[in-house]
């Protein structure tokens, strides 16, 4: 695994179990809607991925970029759909996006690097 897909995922995975071990009513329900609001509805999961790779880039949040790009990786989205909803982003919220842009090509190359160390 990229080092730093897998630095990525063990850290969310660690800090994940924990902040789910305290059994906070309020935070498990946030995350189980977060992972409800991403399935299957009206919208397909890619146009959902998207959205929410979209608004993150636009919030400047690197951590839910990369948890955006790593599940449009695994259901297939391509490079090209990838970096259209980017550019999207970065019209939308401007040059201050674009340290994020830098990180979400680093991230994506990561993932490509992966899927072809596995084959």
């Amino acid at each position: 695994m990229s080092e730093i897909v897998k630095e990525f995922n063990d850290y969310r995975a660690k800090m994940n179990d924990k902040i789910l071990a305290d059994n906070n009513k309020v935070i498990k329900r946030i995350f189980n809607l977060d992972t409800n609001a991403y399935a299957e509805g009206a919208l397909d999961v890619k146009t959902k991925e998207l959205l929410g790779l979209v608004a993150s880039a636009v919030l400047r949040c690197d951590d839910c970029v990369k948890y955006h790009l790593e599940t449009s990786h695994k259901i297939g989205l391509t490079k090209e759909e990838v970096v259209e909803a980017l550019s999207i982003a970065t019209l939308v919220g401007g040059t201050i996006v674009i340290p994020h842009l830098r990180r979400a090509y680093e991230f994506w190359d990561a993932l490509e690097a992966q899927a072809l160390n596995k084959i």
